[in-house]
């Protein structure tokens, strides 16, 4: 039987570390109002909001570097990439392909997966298939985001950009016949399509137009549409629902219970959110990992950045039962179980 094992994982962030002071010199806002309502206390941007180097590519470059020698391999060893981010280089093409390129693979495919915050959940379930179905041997995944380039540093997008920071983090999922490696259990995705607007960027699309638009109008392209709108207790109640049921679905599927669980690493979108699920469940302070309060939320980076700063740090070990879940924007939800 082929398994799905993590073998290499790696995470990389900015330098510049962005604190809620800092960000009080630019909108009306405070440590103590940021702290309250998120948990954020620090978050990382590139240096330069207008760096046309340091992409959301280039931080998946160096976070897969980091992975594959983790992994004990070269970038010739990898067969397929699977970039999950909503803030890609491009508007086309995407992600995956400039990652291969700057690894220098060979001309291996690259799927791009835009599921914003459960970006990541999706591109394991996806490269699981893959794995198992016996297509490749060797998959990076990676989710990445520059989120500093196009927020609102103003008192009107301040309830959305103190919570976005910079990172990337990537793993290299392996195929294994060895049955005393890892493997990943279960697997759930999920999506309600018509909550989309309850959190989302509307331009440049099909729907609110497009270059022609910003050619020809620019005066009526309004920053409601150009930068992230949340409906923010909207989406905090759907989301302490719906984190609770995906990871029970996932740990059902796999025959398992959350006291069998050695650690659980939620998509970091508010601490409030993985408190609520840690104290539904019960889960000790050890067996949760959050990371908000350092990175802000990283959307499709956040949940590879935790898992391999879990890993670094100790907690988690070989053969420990992980659970990794996510909900964002679509919405869309979902879980990976695995045995690492």
């Amino acid at each position: 039987m082929i398994k799905s094992t993590i073998k290499g994982i790696g995470f990389h962030v900015p330098d510049n570390i962005v604190t809620n002071d800092d960000l009080a010199k630019l909108m009306t806002t405070n440590d103590e109002w940021i702290t309250e309502r998120t948990g954020i206390k620090e978050r990382r941007h590139r240096e330069n909001r207008n760096d046309s180097q340091e992409t959301t590519a280039y931080l998946g470059f160096k976070a897969s570097e980091k992975a594959i020698a983790n992994a004990g391999l070269t970038s010739k060893d990898i067969d397929y990439i699977v970039f999950a981010t909503l803030s890609p280089d491009y508007y086309f093409p995407g992600c995956g392909v400039l990652l291969q390129e700057m690894l220098g693979c060979d001309t291996i495919g690259a799927l791009d997966v835009r599921n914003q915050c459960s970006g990541f959940v999706y591109a394991m379930s996806v490269a699981n298939a893959f794995i198992k179905a016996g297509n490749y041997k060797n998959i990076l995944v990676v989710g990445a985001e520059i989120h500093s380039f196009g927020l609102d540093f103003s008192d009107e997008g301040r309830g959305v950009s103190v919570i976005f920071g910079d990172g990337a983090g990537a793993v290299v999922l392996s195929a294994s016949e060895d049955e005393n490696a890892g493997d990943i259990l279960a697997v759930n995705m999920h999506s309600e399509g018509k909550f989309a607007d309850e959190l989302c960027t509307q331009f440049p699309g099909s729907k609110f137009g497009w270059s022609d638009r910003m050619r020809k109008e620019p005066e009526n392209v309004t920053n409601k549409e150009v930068y992230p709108i949340m409906n923010g207790n909207f989406v905090f109640k759907h989301a302490v629902t719906r984190f609770p049921e995906t990871m029970q679905e996932a740990l059902d599927k796999a025959g398992k219970t959350i006291d069998d669980l050695d650690m659980f690493i939620p998509h970091q979108a508010n601490l409030r959110i993985a408190q609520f699920v840690q104290q539904k469940f019960g889960l000790p302070d050890e067996k949760i990992h959050n990371n908000i309060q350092k990175y802000g939320n990283t959307t499709a980076a956040s949940i590879p950045i935790a898992l391999s700063e879990a890993i670094e740090e100790g907690k988690i070990k070989r053969g420990d039962l992980v659970l990794l879940s996510a909900f964002g924007s679509g919405f869309t939800w979902g879980s990976v179980l695995f045995e690492y």
